[in-house]
């Protein structure tokens, strides 16, 4: 089992995700590619980390393990924990776009790591047209965050499947149930739509060992809610969840899991994918029809 301190500093930075590459990118590039027979791709949510995600070998496991598990998408929209601004606005849709790397203190290496997926500038205006406001900026030298390239790069890492960034509009959960149910119809094109955050982010539980008994109440709440499918409780969790405010002493994190159960046609389908416990929070994934 990987520590804490070998995630931090790790002794081959990224040498997790370069051993994935090296076993998964025939699998990747061999994947079957999304067909109308296959019906609507699901909605996820996934729980991201910054760099210590790519020396977390089960971590990448299970992320590449849940894209295989799907047909290969013909695009991807995702909504990341590190990108607020009203309206909605999108980026990175252009080939070549260089990443951005938003996160510090880490080894030179994270900063040249590359994620080139293909031109996507037919789903940004697809994506646009969905949005009920015109026009839609477009943020052409702002390529995808670490909470967008960090799960992908796990996901697909062939990078063969264009993506989009999309922001959130705030942090009100209700506006990103919103914001899903307007991307909803894209799934039935073969577009995977995903809610980047985690599940409880807490830094004082990585400091403090005796907060985690709070951090764990949070994510058995939220496992039992989003097994119901109840979105309302799901809105409501800064009165409703035990530790909240403690797992998410702010919402920015936890409120694009509204984005994807907004996205979803039957919320009660929701699933979780994998969940353990990496630095003190909890890494539940979910999967929703």
């Amino acid at each position: 089992m990987t520590t804490i301190e070998e995630l931090l500093d790790p002794a081959v930075p990224a040498g997790a995700y370069d051993a994935l590459l090296a076993r998964a990118l025939p699998l990747a590039r061999a994947q079957r590619a999304w067909e109308p027979a296959d019906g609507p791709l699901p909605a996820l949510f996934v729980s991201h980390g910054a760099p210590p995600t790519l020396d977390d070998a089960a971590w990448l496991d299970d992320l590449f393990a849940w894209g295989q598990s799907l047909p290969k998408p013909r695009a991807i929209v995702i909504v990341s924990a590190h990108w607020e601004t009203a309206p909605p606005a999108l980026a990175g849709s252009a080939a070549g776009t260089p990443l951005f790397y938003d996160f510090g203190g880490f080894h030179p290496r994270y900063y040249t790591l590359p994620y080139a997926t293909p031109d996507a500038t037919d789903l940004a205006r697809r994506v646009a047209g969905t949005l009920g406001h015109t026009p839609v900026h477009q943020f052409t030298q702002r390529g995808l965050d670490h909470g967008a390239f960090i799960p992908l790069m796990a996901m697909y890492p062939a990078a063969d499947v264009p993506v989009v960034q999309l922001s959130m509009p705030s942090l009100d959960p209700a506006a990103l149930l919103a914001l899903g149910a307007r991307l909803r119809e894209l799934r039935e094109e073969g577009v995977l739509v995903i809610g980047s955050g985690f599940m409880t982010h807490s830094f004082a539980a990585m400091r403090q060992p005796s907060l985690v008994g709070h951090v764990s109440a949070f994510d058995e709440w939220a496992g039992r809610t989003i097994d119901r499918g109840d979105v309302d409780e799901l809105v409501d969790y800064r009165l409703k969840a035990p530790g909240a405010a403690i797992a998410h002493p702010t919402a920015d994190h936890f409120v694009p899991l509204l984005l994807t159960m907004g996205a979803a046609h039957d919320p009660g389908s929701a699933r979780t994918v994998f969940d353990r416990v990496v630095l003190g929070n909890h890494i539940r994934s979910v999967q929703v029809d």
